[in-house]
């Protein structure tokens, strides 16, 4: 295991070996044979699950936590729960108002499932530490947050309703700055900004409606001394050049690119 290893790749420093860091997400809860539910609002049994899942596949880093849930619920969004996955978000606050119409309120350590991350990880990072394991922190990208908060109208909106959009992806923007905050807080020596929908869109689209509201969490993690990411998935071809125009330290893709593209790039 070897945490700064991971830094240093992610910060675009040549490594001695490939750092290697799974996502492992519920699959912790598997490997410790309790449902996700369970997992993921217990923070003794969500610590147990992420240091035992880092012993067992000699993790380099690994998320606190992979639920791209956890900024929506804090704002008032209704969850589904499941047993062998991360909640689904059922409601949508800004369906039919901006965040500002619908009351929304930036969250604190006490909202939400905040209080559980900051346990799992008080307990699980000085475990972490032991075996020079990164924590991870990830946040979920604006432009999610903002299909979570208004539901799948954002996607037109960022061509028809542009004001709108906007207003949404904004208040997404400064939730994943508090979030960035809260995981900087935590102890996370690296913060992730994933966004999986950016690569739905146009590059002029991506740069509106994500670039300026990525980099209000970028700021608190750089101006931190922490290492940043973007994760993003599926083709993303079209707009990968924005991605590595972001002001994070690296960025993260998924097998449906090519990567000879992405070495030349």
């Amino acid at each position: 295991m070897a945490k700064q290893t991971y830094i240093d790749a992610v910060r675009g420093k040549r490594t001695e070996s490939a750092p290697w860091v799974p996502y492992a997400g519920v699959h912790c809860a598997f490997l410790i044979n309790e449902p996700a539910d369970k997992f993921l609002q217990d923070a003794e049994i969500l610590a147990k699950g992420i240091v035992e899942t880092a012993k067992k596949y000699k993790a380099d880093g690994i998320p606190l936590v992979f639920d791209l849930s956890i900024e929506a619920h804090s704002v008032g969004c209704d969850l589904k729960w499941w047993p062998d996955n991360v909640p689904s978000v059922t409601t949508h606050p800004c369906s039919d108002k901006t965040p500002e119409e619908a009351g929304l309120k930036l969250p604190t350590k006490d909202t939400g499932r905040w209080p559980v991350l900051f346990e799992a990880a008080r307990i699980a990072k000085p475990q972490l530490d032991e075996l020079d394991c990164a924590l991870i922190g990830g946040i979920c990208g604006p432009l999610t947050l903002a299909s979570h908060l208004a539901g799948v109208r954002i996607f037109t909106d960022v061509y028809k309703n542009k004001e709108f959009a906007n207003a949404v992806c904004e208040f997404a923007g400064q939730l994943g700055a508090v979030a960035a905050q809260f995981y900087a807080d935590m102890g996370c020596e690296v913060i992730a900004i994933i966004d999986p929908v950016a690569s739905q869109i146009k590059s002029e689209t991506f740069k509106e409606f994500v670039t300026p509201y990525v980099k209000v969490a970028t700021d608190v993690v750089n101006n931190a001394g922490l290492t940043s990411t973007f994760f993003i998935c599926g083709d993303a071809t079209k707009v990968m050049t924005d991605v590595c125009e972001l002001d994070t330290h690296g960025f993260a893709i998924d097998e449906q690119l090519n990567l000879n593209f992405i070495r030349d790039l």
